[in-house]
Order: C-alpha cells, then sequence, then structure tokens
C-alpha cells in the first residue's frame, strides 16, 4: 500500500474513531440499567471495540467499525432484563445464543435470502423505531421529558440543572454536526462535563472508574446464565435479538460498505464479534454507522478499522476521567443518534398504505411499549396480511409469510404467557 494512501486510511480511522467515541461513556450507562457494574461494563466496551475493529480491519478489509450498538443495548436493557424481567447474566446468555444464530445465518446462503426477501420498508422500519426509541431513552436521561400525570409524558423542569446543562450540550452536538466538526459529538460531551464541572451543576459522579479496577474486570467475562431457557420469555428475546442483529447489521453493511464484495466477510466478522461480546459482558456490537465518518474521509480498506481499534485500546488510559462526565452531557448525543437514525424514513413508499402501515406499526410501537421485540412482533404480522387484503398475497415470500407467523406466535406466547 503507498503511502499516500496508507496515510489516507489512518485518517480516517482516528475521524471514525472520534465520532463513534462516547460509546466508551454511553453504552456503560445504558448497560447501568440493566445491572452490570458501570466501572466494569467501560472495559467490556473497550476490549470488544478494539477486538472487532481488528476482526473487521484484518479479516474483511473493511473500514468498517464494530462497537457494542445503539438500539442493541437499549433493547437487551429496557426489554430483556427491564420488561421481561431477566438478570443482565441472563440477557448475556440470550445474546451469546442471538449472535451464534446470527453467525449462523452469516455462514450459509440464509444470510443472502434474508437480505433479499424481507421488504425494504421493514428493514428501515426497524432503525427507524429503535432510532425513535433512543431519542424517548435520551430525552428522559436529560431530564427534559419526564411521566405525566394527565398524559403517558409531560415536559420536564427546564430550569433544572441537568435540563439545561442537557440543552447546551444539545445545542453543542447540533452545531458541531452541522459544521462537520470531527469527532463533534465527543467534543460536545467534554465541553459540557467541563461546564458542569467548572460550575458545579452536577457533582462528579461517584463511580469507582480506575485502570486499578481492570483486575476486576474478569468478575462480568463469562457471565451467561441459562436458567430460564425453555421458558417463553427466552424464546421471545432471543427471537427477537437474533431478527434485530441480522436485519439491522444487513441495512447497515448494505448502507457503508463501498465496495459489496466484501459484505459477506464484513458480515461473518460482524456477527463472530457480537458473540464475543457477549463472553466479554457487554451488549452485542453492530457495525457503527459513524463509520461513514472515515469513509467520508477516504477510508476504503481494514486499515481504517484497525487504527480505530488501535485508539480504543489506548483510550484505557483516559478512563479515570469519565467519572467527571454526567448523564446530561451524554444524553444529547443519545437523542441526536436516534434523529439520524430516524432518516431511513424516507427509503419507506409512503404512497403504499400496505407497505407503509406495518413499517408505521414498528416505528411507533417500539417507542410506545418499551420494547422493540413487541414493535417487530406487530409489523412483520400485519406485513403478510396488509398484501393479502390489497390483493397481493402471491407477490409476499413464503419467508415473509413463515416471519410473519413466527412473530404473530410470539404475540400470543406473550399474551398467554
Amino acid at each position: 500500500m503507498a503511502f499516500t494512501r496508507l496515510r489516507k486510511e489512518v485518517f480516517a480511522g482516528i475521524t471514525s474513531f472520534f465520532a463513534i467515541s462516547y460509546i466508551i461513556i454511553v453504552n456503560p450507562m445504558i448497560l447501568a440499567d440493566a445491572g452490570i457494574p458501570q466501572e466494569l461494563s467501560v472495559f467490556a466496551t473497550i476490549f470488544i471495540s478494539f477486538i472487532g475493529c481488528l476482526l473487521m480491519g484484518l479479516f474483511a478489509d473493511a473500514p468498517i467499525i464494530l462497537t457494542p450498538g445503539m438500539g442493541i443495548n437499549a433493547f437487551f436493557t429496557y426489554t430483556v432484563v427491564t420488561n421481561l424481567g431477566f438478570s443482565w447474566q441472563g440477557a448475556l446468555g440470550i445474546a451469546f445464543l442471538s449472535a451464534l444464530a446470527f453467525l449462523l445465518v452469516t455462514l450459509t446462503r440464509a444470510g443472502k435470502v434474508l437480505a433479499a426477501a424481507v421488504p425494504l420498508s421493514l428493514k428501515c422500519a426497524i432503525t427507524c423505531g429503535i432510532g425513535l426509541f433512543l431519542v424517548e431513552i435520551g430525552l428522559e436521561k436529560a431530564k427534559l421529558i419526564k411521566a405525566g400525570t394527565n398524559s403517558i409524558l409531560a415536559l420536564g423542569d427546564l430550569s433544572s440543572p441537568a435540563a439545561l446543562l442537557s440543552l447546551l450540550g444539545l445545542v453543542l452536538c447540533l452545531f458541531f454536526h452541522q459544521r462537520k466538526v470531527t469527532g463533534g459529538f465527543f467534543l460536545a460531551i467534554l465541553l459540557t462535563s467541563l461546564v458542569s464541572y467548572l460550575t458545579g451543576a452536577l457533582p462528579p459522579s461517584h463511580l469507582d472508574i480506575e485502570l486499578s479496577r481492570l483486575p476486576e474486570y474478569p468478575s462480568i467475562v463469562g457471565q451467561l446464565d441459562y436458567s430460564h431457557v425453555f421458558s417463553i420469555p427466552f424464546f421471545i428475546a432471543f427471537f427477537s435479538m437474533t431478527m434485530i442483529l441480522v436485519f439491522e447489521s444487513i441495512g447497515l453493511l448494505e448502507g457503508l460498505l463501498p465496495k459489496e464484495g466484501r459484505f459477506p466477510r464484513a458480515f461473518r466478522a460482524s456477527a463472530a464479534t457480537a458473540a464475543l461480546s457477549a463472553l466479554l459482558g457487554t451488549s452485542p456490537t453492530v457495525a457503527a454507522a459513524e463509520s461513514a465518518a472515515g469513509i467520508l474521509e477516504g477510508g476504503r480498506r481494514g486499515v481504517t478499522a484497525v487504527t480505530a481499534g488501535v485508539l480504543f485500546l489506548a483510550s484505557l488510559f483516559f478512563v479515570p476521567l469519565l467519572t467527571y462526565v454526567p448523564e446530561s452531557a451524554v444524553a444529547p448525543v443519545i437523542i441526536i443518534t436516534g434523529a439520524m437514525m430516524m432518516q431511513q424514513l424516507e427509503r419507506i413508499n409512503f404512497a403504499d398504505f400496505s407497505e407503509w402501515f406495518p413499517a408505521f406499526l414498528i416505528v411507533v410501537l417500539i417507542p410506545l411499549t418499551n420494547s422493540i421485540s413487541t414493535g417487530l412482533a406487530f409489523g412483520f404480522a400485519a406485513y403478510p396480511m396488509m398484501k393479502a387484503f390489497t390483493g397481493k398475497a402471491r407477490s409476499v415470500s413464503a419467508i415473509n409469510y413463515g416471519l410473519g407467523l413466527l412473530f404473530l406466535l410470539q404475540l400470543i406466547l406473550s399474551a398467554i404467557e
């Protein structure tokens, strides 16, 4: 590789790293709501991102960054743990089996068949629904919304220090994003945290996040619980997480990869890393949408991913600084990430109601029910029905009928469980 090309790939990797570096803070914060110790989850996030980027770079030769996914971490925490009642160890067990099923799909023709068979409207709706779910989570963490008395949600106290800091962070994130500042989200988190520290608006976290705690990290490694493996909630969580991993990865990789020929290896690298993530104590990894930042900078080969991976490992030495990062500094990034995911709406055919309504069900029911699996179930079950009502029953593939029946079965089991 010529020096000019190598330099461009390295700078692309640096760009991608700073674009996604907020995940080091955000992922442990979301998983903390599931019960995984935040001070140890930081190490898991860093290690799996390092491994994933190396695997993507060296095996697939693709400029794609693999990190614990925004959206799938929300499903892990708020659906599997909070709604279905699993422990975080049980959720990791489900994540591992789902990732193995995902890996099996990538090693057979099933991956190509699913990618071609599932309608674009449903693929896009999954991304949009998860995005709207993240917006809701971000607004709650920002204290900009709260549970309402006469409504589901109400406006938060905008005069509170937390809300004011969140609004400052949101303005900074939007400014840097619109100005296309490299690492803008990371910079916005840094500046908001600095304002919080200098003004004393919010006290530093009491979390003991120190590099010296690294020897404690093995306590969350390999903690896979299968005590409820034959229960209905286990089937629901396993099936839904597998569907999210497969379809979200297909959508992201198809949209990000500069060359289509690298899709099979990149798809397998993504699945393998997702399986390793459960063993290392974190929610599954996916291809980061922020990889686009490095690709726009000229990243075309695996060197971009390897560079980002090395920077993830180097970030270990800055872990103690995370105690000074309040939720109000991170919440704006969650909100904007969700908003960017919802841009996939433009790819859905609104003129065809038989396409739009199943997608609509996915988009609105994910945040309204606080469950990604519920949104998927209603959307996939409704799709073949809507086509049949329109007189287009024969246009629906057998795979879509099969998925519709499986998701309908999931809803029935959820009702009688």
